[in-house]
């Protein structure tokens, strides 16, 4: 029963991750571009936000995609250490700037949060 449990909860992560967050990413700089009005500060901060969590998940495919091609990086490398803090890092300021960015209307408003959030967990 247990591991029955186990596999749902890591069928729907991995769903999430590598289906749900790209599809949300994707979709939010398609409702950004349809609908850009007035930029206020609110909608700045989100588009910021949105910007480095899409940063976040630009390097985790560039790191997925640099370790296929080397074949894969051996046990506490250097550079995929980096690679984990900088990811992390954007994605904490990602969350930190979203949040702020929520007080107000705009078309980034919830995608920048819970898309850093999403980057985070990854």
């Amino acid at each position: 029963m247990k591991s029955t449990i186990e596999e749902v909860v890591l069928v729907a992560y991995v769903i999430c991750v590598y289906f749900g967050l790209p599809a949300a990413i994707i979709a939010g700089w398609i409702h950004w571009a349809k609908r850009r009005g007035s930029m206020t500060l609110w909608s700045q901060l989100s588009l910021v936000a949105f910007g480095l969590a899409t940063s976040s998940a630009l390097l985790a495919l560039g790191s997925i995609i640099y370790a296929h091609t080397i074949g894969g990086f051996p046990f506490y490398d250097p550079r995929l250490l980096r690679i984990y803090r900088w990811g992390g890092l954007l994605s904490l300021v990602a969350i930190v700037i979203g949040v702020a960015g929520c007080w107000r209307r705009s078309p980034l408003r919830w995608y920048a949060p819970l898309c850093a959030a999403g980057m985070l967990i990854f």
